[in-house]
């Protein structure tokens, strides 16, 4: 700040410069005296200034919710699941039988699980229960594909309610599978870079594995049809699929169904350009095949799947909605958030990549609204980076920043439902390895999963930011979201609220709860990296605590850390945590 005229002393006594000057330095005097003080409030010493952020270090953020009314409500199954056909290449289908699997699939539950990925339109259905004995002796792999026979006998055990079976295979199998499915991740790598994909090969027999997991686990299952076997005069070619719908029904099983996945790149792909019109057709057409079989008469129908709304994606989108806008239960879309060859773990914190989502969801609800308003959106097949992900990155605690907003960010802006690709698969995207050993993301979505409900709370905050934005303070570094917490959750009381809150902060924030929330007592779980890798860990810990499977193979019990009533929040710098506020009683919260 410059100052405009000299103090009187400096001033000449000709009295050509009169009162006004002398306004002017009062002025300034009084302004700096105000400033002296407000930095003084509450704290005696002046409060260091954070360099990066370009603000104040201790600013004590209050935080209050609206409780009266929730601003959307998502489904029950918001976060949801996605396995990749490729595990019909690699070889773990015939492994999700796996106790271990399935335990870790139940504690995501309930959830969709969308079968689906870039090698759904190369999927070809055959009604052969073995291939391998059909061709008249074993091939190179009949040890992996009977070994579910082998182990019947002793292996398998039957869940006395559901029916399911339940395998605990052998540590030498699961090594001679890892061996061979690293082998053929390289395959699968080849095949995305050089965008020439083999056919696939589904079984009557991989259906019914596919399909024990999915009921077994509690999960509801989608299965994404190939889009990408065509006429001559470029219409849907449905033979394989009519096969697949009455293997299906003839078995009861109770899937909801999409056709195809991406079609905004199968000109690359194959070749062959499908517009968004002609695609309408097409769900028509599938919508016929489905309404005269009984058990799918009324089955759910979800699409088109399209990528990232670029625009000959949102012209794609455009003319599916005029065609087929009302067919479908529910507009599917996918995002992928940075490139596979990005490996700066701090790429993960960056506050405009976080962002990128918000413009793709206007694009989308612009389109959808114009033919379809209320329609239900959903994201599907969401990763942090392409190609498989990006070893000891995507797969770590960082990556987490990026999904727990990504979840956040979706329900605030009423998106239904949000699939992560993928479960478990190859390549480092994944929330279980090849191990069967959950991942930081894993230990994020059942902490998600036990503690927030459906209903979105409104978050208003006071404190030094850039501008009042429902969700976002402090530069958008420090991201507070909340919800009515889980009703099936019942160590709390309807009318609890959770709060979700990321620090990207190189320092410590304070938040202090008022209005509604203040003096309640608050339940803490802060989930952190363990060991000494940091941001980089694939193990985290809870309120100080390693996670970790039980020995007997079930999850731990999540243990929270009681904070004293009226205590102030302090968030650690770089973590990210779930705070449940108990007893507020909240209206938006008492009810269904």
């Amino acid at each position: 700040m410059r100052v405009l005229c000299a103090f009187p002393e400096a001033m000449s006594s000709s009295n050509s410069r009169p009162s006004a000057c002398l306004a002017r330095g009062a002025l300034f005097l009084s302004l700096l005296l105000q400033l002296s003080l407000s930095s003084q409030a509450g704290d005696r010493r002046p409060l260091p200034v954070d360099r990066a952020a370009g603000l104040k270090e201790k600013t004590l953020i209050l935080l209050d919710v609206s409780t009266k009314n929730p601003v959307r409500t998502v489904n029950e199954n918001f976060l949801s699941l996605q396995l990749d056909p490729s595990i019909i290449h690699d070889g773990w289908l015939d492994f999700l039988s796996s106790k271990r699997l399935v335990t870790l699939a139940r504690g995501l539950s309930p959830a969709f699980l969308r079968f689906g990925g870039k090698r759904t339109d190369f999927l070809q259905f055959q009604n052969l229960r073995n291939p391998g004995k059909s061709r008249g002796g074993p091939g190179p792999d009949y040890y992996l594909k009977n070994y579910e026979d082998d182990i019947v006998r002793s292996d398998v055990a039957l869940d006395k309610q559901k029916g399911c079976k339940i395998a605990q295979h052998p540590d030498i199998m699961l090594e001679l599978q890892r061996e061979k499915a690293a082998q053929m991740h390289l395959v699968l790598l080849k095949e995305q870079f050089s965008n020439t994909y083999s056919n696939l090969i589904l079984t009557a027999r991989s259906l019914d594995k596919l399909y024990n997991f999915a009921d077994c686990s509690g999960l509801h299952l989608i299965f994404a049809l190939n889009a990408l076997r065509r006429n001559p005069n470029n219409s849907w070619n449905s033979s394989s699929a009519l096969s697949l719908l009455k293997y299906s029904a003839s078995k009861k099983y109770n899937i909801s169904w999409e056709l195809g996945n991406e079609p905004n790149n199968y000109r690359t792909m194959h070749g062959r350009a499908v517009n968004g019109s002609q695609l309408g057709k097409d769900y028509i057409q599938l919508k016929s095949l489905l309404q005269p079989i009984r058990i799918y008469s009324r089955a759910s129908l979800y699409g088109p799947n399209i990528g990232r709304p670029r625009k000959n994606v949102i012209a794609l989108l455009d003319g599916f909605m005029k065609v087929a806008g009302s067919t479908v239960d529910a507009v599917t879309w996918q995002h992928c958030y940075i490139d596979g060859r990005v490996v700066k773990v701090m790429d993960f914190l960056k506050t405009r990549l976080l962002d990128t989502l918000s413009d793709q969801i206007r694009k989308i609800q612009k389109v959808v609204n114009t033919y379809t308003p209320g329609k239900k959106i959903w994201l599907e097949g969401v990763v942090t980076t392409s190609a498989g992900g990006t070893n000891n990155l995507s797969d770590s605690y960082a990556a987490g920043f990026l999904w727990l907003n990504t979840l956040g960010m979706l329900a605030n802006q009423g998106i239904d439902v949000v699939i992560r690709h993928s479960f478990f698969d190859h390549g480092y995207n994944h929330l279980v390895d090849q191990n069967f050993n959950p991942l930081p993301d894993y230990w994020l979505s059942l902490l998600y999963k036990r503690l927030i409900g459906p209903k979105v709370l409104a978050v208003h905050v006071a404190g030094l930011q850039r501008k009042p934005r429902p969700g976002r303070v402090i530069r958008d570094k420090l991201r507070i979201y909340a919800h009515c917490t889980n009703h099936h959750n019942h160590n709390y009381v309807r009318g609890s609220i959770t709060l979700f809150i990321i620090n990207l902060h190189r320092s410590r924030k304070k938040i202090k709860l008022a209005g509604t929330l203040r003096d309640k007592l608050v339940h803490q779980y802060l989930l952190q990296p363990y060991g000494q890798e940091g941001l980089k860990s694939k193990s985290v810990q809870l309120n100080g605590q390693p996670l970790v499977m039980v020995d007997d193979g079930t999850l731990p019990e999540l243990k929270p850390r009681p904070l004293r009533a009226g205590r102030t929040l302090v968030i650690p710098p770089v973590t990210m945590g779930f705070y449940v506020v108990k007893n507020v009683n909240a209206f938006a919260c008492r009810y269904r």
